[in-house]
Formats: C-alpha cells, sequence, structure tokens
C-alpha cells in the first residue's frame, strides 16, 4: 500500500514501529531490573517488589504486542515479496515459500522460538536462572531484527561489520528506551511511597540508570556512525537524498533525547540526595522529563521503521 504516493508502504512502516517499540521495551524493562532495581533493592524492599511486578506486566503486554504484530509484519512481507494481493497471499504455498527459503523467513522462524522461550520464562519468572534465560531471550530477539533490514542484505566483511554495528545499536536502544519506561513506572511508584526508604531508593535507582545511560550513548553514538558511513557515504548524498534528510532528523530527535538525559543526570537526579522538602517535585519533574524522552523515542521508532522500507542513500552515489 503506498501512502500518498511517496513509495512508503504505510502499514508496514506502523507494524514495524509497534514491533521495535514491544521487542525493545521488553529487553529494556528486563535490563532495568537485573541491573538497576536489583542493585537498588536493599533500600526500599517494598517499592522494588511493586517494581518488579510493574516490569514483569510490561514485560507480558509487550510479548504480546511482539507476537501480534510479528505476525502482521510477517504477513505483509510475505505479500510484498510474493507480489501478490495481500488476499492472495494467505496460502500455505506463499507462506511456507517466505518461511522457509527467505532469509526473513528464517529470521522469523527463529524469533518465534525465542518468543516462545521467553513466554514459558515469564510463566516462572520467580526462579533466578529463568530470569536469566528470558534476559537472554529478550537480548536475542531484539538483536535478531539487524537481520531482517539492511544489514542482513549487506554482503561480503562490510556485511558482518554492519550487522555487529546495528545489532549493539538496536541492543543499546532498548536498554535506555525501555529503562526510561521501567524508571517512568518507579519513579511513580516512589510518588505514592514518600518514605525515607522510597526517596533513596529512586535515587539510587535513578543514578544507576544515568551512569549505565553513559555508555549507551556512547554505543548508540559510535554503532550509528558506523551505520551511517555504511549506508549513506557521503555528506553529500546525507543532504541530499530523502533517506538521508529523514536520518537527519533522526540524529535530531537524539540529540533532543541527550538533552533532557542530561538535565535527569546532571541537575535533577543529585538534588534527590538534598535534605529539603522538594523532592516531590523533583520526582515530578524526573517522571515528566523522562516522559518526553519516551515520546521522541516513539518517533525515532517510526522514522526507523520509514527507513527500513526504503532504499539506502548510498545507492544514490
Amino acid at each position: 500500500m503506498d501512502w500518498l504516493g511517496t513509495g512508503i508502504d504505510g502499514p508496514l512502516v506502523v507494524i514495524r514501529a509497534i514491533h521495535f517499540v514491544a521487542t525493545a521495551t521488553i529487553m529494556g524493562t528486563l535490563i532495568f531490573r537485573a541491573v538497576v532495581v536489583e542493585a537498588a533493592a536493599r533500600s526500599a524492599k517494598p517499592a522494588a517488589a511493586i517494581v518488579r511486578a510493574q516490569t514483569l506486566c510490561v514485560a507480558w503486554i509487550c510479548l504480546a504486542l511482539l507476537a501480534a504484530s510479528g505476525l502482521v509484519w510477517f504477513l505483509l512481507e510475505a505479500a510484498s515479496m510474493s507480489g501478490l494481493p495481500f488476499g492472495e497471499t494467505m496460502t500455505s504455498d506463499v507462506l511456507f515459500t517466505v518461511a522457509n527459503e527467505t532469509q526473513f523467513g528464517r529470521v522469523t522462524e527463529t524469533r518465534v522460538v525465542m518468543v516462545a522461550i521467553l513466554a514459558g520464562c515469564l510463566a516462572y519468572d520467580r526462579f533466578p536462572l529463568v530470569r536469566g534465560l528470558a534476559l537472554a531471550m529478550s537480548v536475542g530477539l531484539i538483536a535478531a531484527v539487524a537481520w531482517t533490514g539492511h544489514a542482513g542484505s549487506t554482503a561480503g566483511e562490510m556485511g558482518i561489520l554492519h550487522l555487529i554495528a546495528d545489532a549493539l545499536h538496536l541492543v543499546a536502544a532498548a536498554v535506555w528506551i525501555g529503562g526510561l519506561v521501567s524508571l517512568v513506572l518507579l519513579l511513580s511508584a516512589i510518588r505514592r511511597d514518600q518514605t525515607h526508604a522510597g526517596m533513596s531508593f529512586a535515587r539510587d535507582a535513578t543514578q544507576s540508570f544515568s551512569t549505565m545511560g553513559i555508555a549507551i550513548v556512547v554505543v548508540v553514538f559510535a554503532t550509528g556512525l558506523v551505520n551511517t558511513w555504511i549506508l549513506v557515504g557521503s555528506l553529500h548524498v546525507l543532504v541530499a537524498t530523502g533517506y538521508g534528510r529523514l536520518l537527519m532528523l533522526k540524529i535530531a530527535l537524539f540529540a533532543v533525547m541527550l538533552l533532557f538525559a542530561a538535565a535527569n543526570r546532571f541537575w535533577l537526579t543529585p538534588r534527590l540526595a538534598l535534605p529539603s522538602g522538594s523532592k516531590i517535585e523533583v520526582l515530578r519533574r524526573l517522571v515528566r522529563n523522562s516522559t518526553v524522552e519516551i515520546a521522541l523515542a516513539l518517533l525515532i521508532f517510526a522514522i526507523v521503521g520509514v527507513l527500513g522500507t526504503l532504499h539506502p542513500a548510498i545507492h544514490a552515489l
């Protein structure tokens, strides 16, 4: 389906964006629980228990969304690859061929197995070893997305570099975005639990996530440069093509996210340690800034959904 004569497959863009958001949120929330919540949980066990329950709920919701959007994505790709109308694509011959004789289909089959394992892990989440397996499956699910896009079609040694960079880019972005969702839920819970232990938990968790965020930004920036070099190739093409301009918009949104993250890290988070009565206001601002970051991230995922359906700008050379 061509939206407005622009060559953009609207339904495919939307479903890809939804799928990416759901996959990234699962991984990011599970990482946040394992790295941030567990490290800060000693200061406020009741609040930590609430956050763990929230994490599990978010993971289940996103897993259902991931599975549904993944199915629709597969069907849309099958229609696109076969060149047939969508209704005529829904035959066992076409679907079997796409699933077993294309790279996208084989990656999808692998990810379906990961989804099934992750669902089982979430069902038995009370066991530490199972939680570790769930985390591994969530990382695999987001990293495998690299094989469904431009990185998966890049040949030779450059293709290996592209796949590694894209997989790391996706994983780092997922840690950031899913972590932000968890952080907002945590801070919102603490605003209803204004005890000293609750405030200490909020401070420790926010500081831990902010520290982790520095490494995340470095990885996202470095791998983004590699991807841009491979897919764009020159500054002229970056500016002169629709793909390049859309990529610049993505970079601009990322820069704005960095400004909000910096405000949280260097201005608001230190104020949680001050012995003052304004901590609730600080929490409110942290929630607001983090929510804005999430909104910007959703826009970025929408752009990624579009970019994945377009020819890379380097083809214009």
